[in-house]
């Protein structure tokens, strides 16, 4: 018996000696065109903004020069809002002023006035777009003779009421507050909501899950909590998670948003949020002809308050 297991622990050890180190080999694929742009109105003086850029293989390894290289540049951009055609303009960070530069990144959700490489966008400078309510907007990309297509809307708004302020669940605390708010959700159809935080200034971002639809609470009024939006690449704190603190100044943007805008970040927020070897994949929604990504859009509905001292 000590025989066989004497050799069966050698027979363990020559099979570890002999075995290679395992490098997946990356496949090679044709780079797909991914776009990420929107149209706002309501409250939101924000421009038409679009950004396309070349998809990475997903083992290759990312450096400043990658991802200032996946920037498509010069690509027409057009936006019809159904009485005008209008090109948007390509602008580049590396192109502006220190001032410019961090308007620019606030504009895309980014914090900060240098980000190690170069961004390029194509905006509607000069606002020439019409930003209502109730329109649809198609958006035609065309880069070298290859077509990319979509169609948004911008659906009615449906405000928040009533926010308000309570202590946070668990022991008492003096320097944090958890927001709650009321809705009146429309009966009449299905609607999808969105929404983004920033306090004492700083770029609006979105919660891990940012959307949600009203399948659960369709045609009611509705009192819940909206929890601050944590950046991910900030220092996750389960004591201060979701709260606000008391005395920053803080901005909620509001947004309904279709269907199309809602399944693109309903899935993309899945995929982003399921770590872990284990964790299923999940195939992200797009609505890009020709092309991955989403082009949405939002009514808009900004609220600006200082959260009251205890």
């Amino acid at each position: 018996m000590k025989r066989s297991i004497f050799y069966l622990l050698l027979l363990t050890i020559n099979i570890f000696s002999c075995e290679e180190q395992y490098l997946p080999s990356i496949p090679e694929t044709t780079p797909q065109y991914v776009v990420e742009g929107y149209v706002e109105a309501g409250d939101s003086n924000q421009p038409v903004i679009v950004i396309l850029t070349k998809s990475i293989p997903y083992l290759s390894k990312v450096s400043a020069e990658v991802l200032t290289n996946s920037f498509v540049k010069g690509a027409k951009v057009s936006v019809n809002d159904q009485q005008n055609v209008v090109q948007l303009t390509e602008v580049c960070l590396n192109d502006l002023s220190d001032d410019q530069r961090k308007m620019a990144l606030e504009l895309i959700g980014l914090e900060g006035d240098s980000i190690g490489y170069n961004i390029c966008v194509y905006v509607d400078i000069f606002n020439q777009v019409k930003r209502e309510i109730g329109r649809s907007y198609d958006l035609k990309i065309d880069v070298n003779g290859e077509i990319l297509s979509s169609t948004t809307t911008i659906p009615s708004q449906v405000p928040l009421y009533n926010l308000i302020w309570e202590e946070p669940p668990g022991a008492p605390n003096d320097t944090l507050a958890q927001l709650k708010v009321h809705i009146d959700d429309p009966g009449d159809e299905a609607n999808f909501y969105r929404y983004f935080t920033s306090s004492n200034g700083g770029a609006l971002i979105a919660p891990f899950s940012s959307v949600t639809d009203d399948v659960f609470f369709n045609g009611q009024s509705f009192e819940f909590p909206l929890s601050k939006a944590e950046s991910r690449d900030g220092d996750f704190d389960p004591d201060t998670f979701g709260l606000f603190m008391r005395g920053d100044s803080v901005t909620v943007k509001w947004c309904t948003i279709d269907k199309a805008h809602f399944d693109f970040w309903n899935t993309r927020d899945n995929a982003a949020n399921n770590n872990g070897p284990f964790s299923s994949y999940t195939r992200i929604a797009s609505n890009i002809q020709g092309g991955q990504g989403i082009w949405g859009g939002y009514a808009v509905n900004l609220y600006h308050f200082i959260v009251p001292p205890k």
